[in-house]
C-alpha cells in the first residue's frame, strides 16, 4: 500500500504503530487549535477524521479533554462554590471525592459510556463504605471492631445516598454539554429507581408538652429554642442563627433571615435562609412571646456574671459567654434533653414534621402551614401534612401556642373563673 494520501483524507500521516490526523477547530475559549486523532489503520483514522471534521463545523471542540475528576474539579471551584449557598458545595465535595472520583475518576471525560453509568452505580450500592474510607482502620488499634479486623460490617450506602451522588454527576455532565465538551449526558441517560422516602414518626402533642414542661421546669437555656423549633418549625440553622433585631416583642412578629452552619470547619452566620419562601414574617404566639422575653433576661444575667469574659454579639442564643451556640452541641444538648423529659428520641428537624402535625390536629389548612412551616412548594407539605379545613395564620399560631403552653395557663384561668363564680353567690346569698 502506497503511503499517498487519498482525495478528502487530509493529513493523514504514519504514526508510531498505525496513522494520526488532525483537523484545525476552534476551542471553546475561541482560539484556533489542531486536534488530533489516532488509529492503527489508515480506514479506521479516515472515519475518525470525517467524524471530528463534521463536529467542527457543528462548534468548538475540546482539543484537551480532562479526566472526570479534574474537570469535577473544575466544576466545583469555578461553578458550583461562586453560585451556590456555602453547605451546598462542601455537600456536593464530599461526595464527589467519596463516591465518584474513586470509581470514576480516571476516566476521560468525553468517552465517559453508559455502561460506566450502570457498573459505578451498582459498584457503589455494594460497597461497604467502612472498608473504601477505612473508617474502622483510623480507629485506635483497641478500639476496632470490624473491617480493620477481618468482619466487614457491610456499611452500603443506602439508595437515596446512590441518588444524590448520581444527581450531582448529572448537574456536571449538564454543565460539560453547556460548555460543549461532550455531547451527551450519560448520567441523564441512566434510569435509576426513586429511593422511597422515610416518613418520620413525630412526636404527639403530649409528648411535645412534656419535652417543653421539662426544659422549662429545669430551666435549660435553650427553652426559648425548643419552643421556637416546635411552635414554628424553624430549622436549626434558623433559630441558632436568630438575632435580637430579627425579633419585635412589642408587636409579636419574628422576621427569617439568617442561619448559623458549621461548614468546613468554620462557623457562618450567613443572610439568607433555606429559600425564598423561608424568608417570612411570622406572627408571634404567646408561649413564644414569654420564652423569648425570659430568654432575654437570662441573656442579660449570663453578660453580667461573665463580665469582660463575655463575646458581644446579637445572636439570640449563645454560650455564658456570647459565642454562638455550636450546631453539634445544639443537638446533643436536644438528646439529653429528650432522656431527661423521657420522650422519645427524635432528629432535631423532625420537629418541623412535629410542628406540621400539631397544626393538623389543630385544624389548620395545608396552605396556612406552608406558609408557617415556610416551605416552598405546597407538595413538600403534603407529604407530611393532613388537609382539614382551617382559620387564618394568626389564629393557628395562637392555638398551637396554647396546646404547647398554655395548659397551666387554662387551668389557672379556670380556677380563677371558679373563685369568682363562689364569691358571685356568696354575695347573692
Amino acid at each position: 500500500m502506497s503511503g499517498k494520501r487519498g482525495n478528502g483524507e487530509g493529513s493523514i500521516y504514519a504514526y508510531r504503530n498505525g496513522f494520526a490526523v488532525y483537523v484545525w477547530v476552534t476551542t471553546p475559549e475561541g482560539d484556533r487549535k489542531r486536534k488530533y486523532v489516532y488509529g492503527p489503520t489508515r480506514k479506521d483514522v479516515h472515519e475518525k477524521w470525517v467524524k471530528l471534521h463534521n463536529e467542527s463545523k457543528k462548534g468548538p471542540v475540546a482539543t484537551n479533554t480532562p479526566t472526570l475528576a479534574q474537570y469535577l474539579a473544575y466544576w466545583l471551584r469555578e461553578v458550583v462554590e461562586p453560585n451556590l449557598r456555602p453547605l451546598t458545595p462542601a455537600t456536593y465535595e464530599t461526595t464527589v471525592r467519596l463516591y465518584i472520583v474513586p470509581f470514576l475518576g480516571s476516566k476521560r471525560l468525553d468517552r465517559l459510556t453508559v455502561q460506566d453509568m450502570r457498573g459505578w452505580l451498582n459498584k457503589l450500592t455494594d460497597t461497604c463504605q467502612c472498608c473504601a474510607q477505612g473508617k474502622d482502620a483510623k480507629r485506635p488499634e483497641d478500639k476496632q471492631r470490624c473491617c480493620a479486623k477481618g468482619k466487614c460490617c457491610r456499611q452500603t450506602l443506602s439508595k437515596r445516598s446512590v441518588n444524590d451522588a448520581r444527581t450531582i454527576l448529572r448537574s456536571a455532565l449538564t454543565n460539560a454539554m453547556v460548555e460543549e465538551r461532550i455531547a451527551k449526558n450519560v448520567a441523564q441517560l441512566v434510569k435509576v429507581q426513586r429511593a422511597r422516602r422515610k416518613r418520620p414518626d413525630p412526636w404527639s402533642v403530649e409528648e411535645a408538652c412534656t419535652f417543653l414542661e421539662n426544659a422549662q421546669l429545669w430551666r435549660d437555656y435553650l427553652y426559648a429554642a425548643y419552643v421556637l423549633i416546635l411552635v414554628l418549625g424553624l430549622r436549626k440553622g434558623e433559630v441558632l442563627g436568630l438575632t435580637w433585631s430579627d425579633v419585635n416583642l412589642d408587636t409579636g412578629e419574628l422576621h427569617i433571615r439568617h442561619q448559623l452552619q458549621r461548614v468546613r470547619r468554620r462557623l457562618l452566620h450567613t443572610d439568607t435562609a433555606k429559600t425564598e419562601a423561608s424568608e417570612a414574617v411570622l406572627p408571634l404566639p404567646d408561649i413564644c412571646l414569654t420564652a423569648l422575653r425570659l430568654r432575654r433576661k437570662e441573656q442579660e444575667a449570663a453578660k453580667v456574671a461573665a463580665k469582660d469574659l463575655w463575646t458581644e454579639s446579637d445572636l439570640v442564643f449563645t454560650t455564658r459567654y456570647g459565642t454562638p451556640v455550636e450546631p453539634r452541641n445544639f443537638t446533643r444538648e436536644f438528646n439529653r434533653r429528650c432522656d431527661r423529659a423521657e420522650v422519645r428520641r427524635i432528629r432535631v428537624h423532625d420537629t418541623r414534621h412535629t410542628c406540621a402535625s400539631l397544626l393538623a390536629a389543630l385544624d389548620v389548612h395545608p396552605r396556612i402551614a406552608m406558609q408557617i412551616l415556610r416551605h416552598s412548594e405546597i407538595a413538600v407539605t403534603m407529604e407530611v401534612y393532613t388537609p382539614v379545613p382551617s382559620a387564618e395564620t394568626r389564629k393557628a399560631l395562637r392555638k398551637l401556642g396554647n396546646a404547647l403552653g398554655g395548659s397551666k395557663q387554662k387551668e389557672g384561668k379556670k380556677r380563677s373563673r371558679r373563685k369568682q363564680s363562689d364569691r358571685d353567690g356568696q354575695q347573692e346569698s
